[in-house]
């Protein structure tokens, strides 16, 4: 459990960094904050120093405290070195390496240093992300949103770098609540393209396996529907299968009980990702579904396990590391003043042959 005073800390600090509360304001008095913390005057006394120490506030004798940005100029140090802040949803997981290995091949041209955050797709991990990169005064930020299909509570920390006028630049998906520039791949294309393929092969049973908290997920589902429609071919919701973040670590037992209530109907599947498409992969195997005999399966991503696996996956390319590679080129061409800069950017995916597709 944290001391009291780390609490008043912390909750100081998220004001500031949100825009609540705003340099040269005045925070409450010392009974004020007693009062509202339910503490002893020492303990918000503690609390004021260390937030002073740290340059987050100043106190004016006889005045009362307020609200500092010295804190920017204490992490930058002496260093003219320009560091760029990176928040992606995971590091060390599917496409994610590639894309920092972009970023990080284009940042070591012009010598900048990065600064790397993860989330885990969590809000709560995301708001201390966006904390650590306003309180470091990171110069740019590149960021993938999390749960960007949902309302996000951290709006205001987006709002907060605008206002400095620190480049940022979102990859892989957007808040469509709010304007800031974007890289991503074009999602609807990618599962239209994917279920035209099968459409194509013959297959009038298509499945879907969509992740709908993310906005590539609502995106995939548009392109499939869309694919669907043109083909004339009926839409049926129990051939869908959605899930999201937090029942992600019971996708194998529920595939399982998807497929197998489907295996007598469903020739095909279109899946949210690689990472899916072999989930499903693992689930046939389980209900001795022959791949691609019985079930035709195509994933999105081109990421490097479905080229490693032990049945190569067909699957629709993602920009990658070139996206990571854009996105630091971006930020960089920002700070240098250029403009006319592209808001919005869309990859094309393009169809790659693997062995898991088959004509009906």
């Amino acid at each position: 459990m944290k001391p009291k005073y780390q609490v008043i800390i912390d909750d100081i600090k998220s004001r500031i960094l949100s825009g609540d509360y705003n340099v040269g304001d005045q925070i409450p008095t010392e009974s004020a904050l007693q009062s509202l913390y339910e503490v002893s005057r020492q303990t918000v006394r503690k609390a004021i120093l260390e937030l002073s120490n740290e340059g987050f506030l100043r106190s004016e004798k006889g005045s009362g405290t307020y609200v500092s940005n010295q804190y920017l100029s204490k992490t930058g140090g002496s260093s003219h070195k320009k560091t760029i802040g990176v928040i992606t949803t995971y590091i060390s997981d599917y496409i994610f390496p590639s894309i920092i290995r972009g970023i990080e091949s284009r940042m070591n041209e012009d010598n900048y240093s990065l600064l790397l955050a993860s989330t885990n797709n969590d809000v709560a991990q995301e708001k201390k992300a966006l904390e650590m990169m306003l309180s470091h005064g990171v110069d740019g930020l590149i960021i993938e949103p999390t749960k960007s299909n949902l309302y996000n509570p951290n709006i205001a920390y987006y709002l907060s770098f605008k206002e400095q006028d620190i480049p940022l630049i979102m990859i892989n998906a957007f808040y469509e609540e709010i304007e800031l520039p974007f890289l991503c791949l074009d999602d609807v294309q990618s599962s239209y393209l994917a279920t035209k393929e099968l459409i194509s092969k013959g297959h009038n049973q298509i499945g879907l396996i969509a992740k709908m908290d993310d906005l590539q997920g609502k995106y995939r589902m548009k392109g499939y529907i869309k694919a669907l429609e043109e083909a004339k071919l009926r839409f049926n919701p129990e051939q869908i299968f959605s899930f999201n973040t937090e029942t992600k670590q019971s996708l194998s037992t529920n595939l399982t009980d998807f497929l197998n209530k489907n295996k007598d109907t469903l020739t095909a599947i279109v899946c949210y990702n690689d990472e899916v498409g072999l989930e499903v992969v693992h689930a046939c195997r389980k209900l001795d579904i022959s791949i691609p005999e019985e079930l035709s399966i195509i994933g999105q991503d081109n990421s490097y396990i479905a080229k490693n696996s032990n049945i190569k996956l067909t699957t629709l390319t993602h920009p990658q590391e070139t996206m990571g590679r854009d996105a630091a080129d971006w930020v960089i061409k920002k700070l240098q003043g250029k403009k006319d800069l592209p808001h919005s950017t869309y990859y094309q995916p393009v169809l790659i042959e693997g062995e898991t597709v088959v004509a009906r």
